[in-house]
């Protein structure tokens, strides 16, 4: 008896240690403004979902989860101790991340973890995918080095494989270091110390991290180039290590029915594939064609993705009255939205789940917007992915950095090194984002940071994507170059005058703040016009905006962006508060003011 309760004894206290060492290795970090989806969010698998809408596989692997990490000084050696686990893919500044410290510039974050590749992927060429970290990321594989990569905002891709070792567990371990504003590298509205307009840094990892298992030779990226006049398309792909004797197999499909297949040898060139049908996108009606991309040769298929595209045109034309607009499919439609920066309470840079950051999407869509801009910050591929399945316009803006100019100072001169930066990244940006159909103007610079070489900047956008409309300064320092010109203006709306050969947008206005008590991230709050209840900010709005129906008349306003969708930390001028438990104005009323004629 006395070794049977013994026994009982020893489990307990063996169950008792395993429950609180289990209990005692993570822990969340209280969130001081938590949003509803703040204790929603999976410990070991949060953003489940696949990264890449536009170019799906079967075969993948998540490694969100819980990591080793530890914060050191930038130049001491790999740890050999870790600091305790964050919860990937959130930055280390973020409550959701379990650490929530600031990093200096001076620091560097190292991440680790183990990883077990399927049986099934043995004889496959191994890729880690990182779809965003910030800034420069190094990674090991198995303790030897793969790679640099320098860039806070882009999706990149390392082929492990011949690091690989014959055991079943592979060590993977990345190191990132982040110089926020510290640098000149494009860094949006990041500081170290966060103040007004200036806000929290996102640092290390901050979006999805996966493997993915291919052939020897495999379909690196494509681009869909869309022409509604003469309803046809051209594709063109970027193949990995491809052989003389392959060929290129593409299904065009609506709504799961096939419209046509086109084949194509050599290079995976597709030019003039004509389309059956004509469904064209807009936020009216976002429709999507779905793509099938099989890729081989004589002896069968070695790779195969799927895809979609949307069928439309942006352009610029004279209206009737023979103002310049921006046309979307060859016709006038004026933009209205709301200015979002993207930013949370709780993930900082990184939504807390997808479903909270289709919230943001589907309020805009709710409240009568058809049009976003995404200012100084790029999001993830499912982003925009979610715009282009509910049909809302995007203007992407460049994240900024360097230094700052006045409205009537020139262009700043960048070191070459910060200039050579500045466009491998806004190419990146470009080319990753490129088939989304949503995106239909690049912004460049935003209120002259880091303005420079304006006129070669907008040659260099045109270069990489002639089919969308170019924004090259927006809020001032015009240089005459671009498509439209842009003017930002607090708190009422204004009008820049009518131009010959570009339209006039306002990309910047209101500002009308009003916060909600026990829903504001500090006391100490701002609004560019403060509001003394719902009552007064409604009527305001109303006022603005029925202005800017004027001015879309004369001068010939074509777009309109209001500040802005949230409040953001000090900021208190949000249509919703920070944490998105409160709706400031009934999306009713707003829908009801946004879609007047």
């Amino acid at each position: 008896m006395k070794q049977r309760l013994f026994s009982l004894f020893v489990l307990f206290l063996l169950f008792w240690y395993g429950s609180l060492h289990a209990q005692t290795a993570w822990r969340s970090v209280p969130c001081p403004l938590p949003t509803p989806w703040s204790d929603s969010v999976s410990v070991d698998h949060p953003w489940p979902e696949y990264p890449r809408p536009q170019m799906v596989r079967q075969e993948w692997m998540n490694l969100n989860g819980l990591w080793d990490y530890r914060i050191s000084k930038r130049y001491e050696d790999i740890p050999e101790v870790w600091k305790g686990l964050i919860r990937v893919p959130f930055p280390v500044e973020s409550c959701l991340s379990g650490v929530k410290k600031h990093v200096s510039a001076k620091e560097v974050i190292w991440y680790h973890r183990k990883f077990i590749l399927p049986d099934k992927w043995k004889g496959k060429r191994i890729l880690l995918h990182i779809e965003a970290s910030d800034w420069q990321t190094k990674v090991w594989v198995n303790g030897r080095f793969v790679g640099i990569h320098q860039g806070g905002y882009d999706p990149f891709t390392f082929d492990i494989t011949d690091l690989l070792s014959g055991e079943r567990k592979q060590d993977l371990l990345l190191s990132v270091w982040d110089p926020t504003d510290k640098g000149t590298q494009p860094r949006g509205k990041q500081v170290s110390s966060p103040r007004g307009i200036w806000y929290t840094p996102t640092s290390g990892i901050w979006q999805t991290v996966w493997l993915e298992p291919v052939s020897s030779s495999w379909i690196k990226s494509y681009k869909v180039h869309t022409d509604i006049d003469r309803k046809s398309l051209d594709i063109d792909l970027s193949l990995a290590h491809p052989g003389a004797d392959d060929r290129v197999e593409v299904t065009v499909l609506y709504k799961g029915k096939p419209l046509i297949t086109a084949k194509a040898e050599g290079k995976g060139e597709l030019k003039d594939i004509p389309l059956s049908e004509i469904h064209l996108w807009g936020p009216g009606n976002p429709a999507l064609y779905d793509l099938v991309i099989k890729y081989g040769n004589k002896n069968g298929i070695f790779d195969e993705v799927k895809g979609y595209f949307g069928l439309r045109k942006v352009s610029l034309g004279k209206d009737r009255t023979g103002k310049m607009r921006i046309l979307l499919n060859n016709r006038f439609v004026f933009q209205k939205g709301p200015l979002d920066q993207g930013f949370w309470p709780d993930g900082i840079y990184t939504p807390p789940t997808e479903n909270a950051m289709k919230y943001d999407l589907q309020i805009i869509k709710k409240m009568g917007f058809n049009m976003l801009r995404k200012h100084v910050k790029v999001e993830s591929r499912r982003y925009y992915y979610w715009c282009d399945k509910m049909g809302i316009l995007v203007w992407q803006d460049m994240p900024s950095g360097d230094r700052y100019i006045g409205p009537k100072d020139p262009d700043i001169v960048r070191t070459e090194s910060s200039a050579s930066q500045y466009r491998i990244e806004l190419q990146r940006m470009i080319l990753t984002k490129f088939n989304h159909p949503s995106i239909i103007m690049w912004v460049a610079f935003n209120e002259g940071w880091g303005q420079f070489d304006t006129p070669g900047i907008v040659k260099y956008i045109r270069s990489l994507d002639p089919g969308r409309v170019v924004d090259a300064a927006s809020g001032w320092a015009d240089r005459g170059v671009g498509d439209v010109l842009d003017v930002h203006h607090y708190p009422d709306p204004v009008a820049p005058p009518a131009q010959k050969d570009r339209a006039i947008v306002l990309g910047e206005y209101g500002g009308l703040g009003l916060p909600v008590t026990g829903h504001t991230w500090v006391q100490k709050n701002w609004g560019y016009r403060k509001m003394s209840d719902v009552a007064e900010l409604k009527k305001k709005y109303q006022t603005y905006f029925y202005k800017i129906l004027k001015l879309k008349k004369n001068p010939g306003l074509s777009a309109s962006v209001y500040t802005q969708i949230t409040d953001v930390e000090t900021e208190t001028n949000g249509l919703m508060t920070y944490d998105r438990k409160v709706i400031k104005m009934e999306p009713a009323f707003l829908k009801k003011v946004n879609e007047k004629k």
